[in-house]
């Protein structure tokens, strides 16, 4: 298995994901229209949220 180079851009962007306020309520809640909407739309399209899953090693919808 190849490891991806994590660089400072990805960091960045990941940080931008940290401070988000929708994924901040979902990883927060874990539930409800914030949760559902990172969970199942924001995590496919947001280049945030992909650097975020890449950076911490998990969803960006998931709890800390």
């Amino acid at each position: 298995m190849v490891e991806a180079t994590i660089t400072e851009r990805d960091r960045k962007m990941a940080q931008k994901c940290v401070e988000c306020y929708v994924c901040k309520k979902a990883r927060v809640k874990q539930k409800g229209f914030f949760f559902w909407f990172v969970k199942e739309i924001d995590e496919r399209i947001c280049p945030f949220c992909k650097a975020y899953e890449k950076v911490y090693g998990r969803k960006a919808s998931a709890a800390k």
